[in-house]
């Protein structure tokens, strides 16, 4: 059972990826336009590879995290980038703002070491696990993740 689930929508890179779509949709558009060449299958690699690119966009649109009985659960656009954190291994839990210069995506800062995992704006929620490793996951609503991760761990410590 679920009992945190929330999705942040990265628009910035929704509209890049968009971009990029056109892009695409207008070389692939003047290139037929174009007198055949002899190299056909090139044109079949430069396809896949466009496709690969924007599967690639797509995938960082969107960021969901969700708590269920046991971990904090998260996952880029359909899934392909996901990872979980067992809640009994986690030890502290605080709403902090990142740095611009932290970027988005998928990080690993040196200077604090840490792990980000955020699509757009500043908020994240830090959790710092048993061993000693920090992860920073970005969410637009990071005080009710905070509350909800802070009121799971709370549960699985009662049982």
């Amino acid at each position: 059972m679920i009992s945190y689930k929330h999705t942040q929508i990265g628009y910035l890179m929704l509209v890049v990826t968009l971009a990029v779509l056109a892009l695409f949709a207008w070389m692939y558009i003047t290139a037929r336009a174009e007198p055949p060449s002899y190299y056909s299958g090139t044109n079949f690699l430069v396809t896949a590879i466009m496709v690969f690119i924007l599967f690639l966009l797509a995938s960082f649109t969107t960021l969901t995290a969700s708590i269920d009985e046991n971990y904090l659960r998260i996952k880029f656009g359909y899934g392909i980038f996901a990872r979980k954190f067992a809640l009994n291994q986690i030890v502290s839990v605080q709403a902090v703002k990142n740095r611009w210069y932290y970027g988005w995506g998928i990080r690993l800062w040196l200077w604090p070491k840490m792990w980000i995992y955020n699509v757009s704006g500043f908020d994240t929620v830090e959790i710092t696990m048993k061993n000693g490793k920090v992860y920073r996951i970005g969410t637009d609503v990071s005080s009710e993740l905070e509350i909800a991760m802070k009121q799971s761990i709370s549960k699985l410590q009662l049982i």
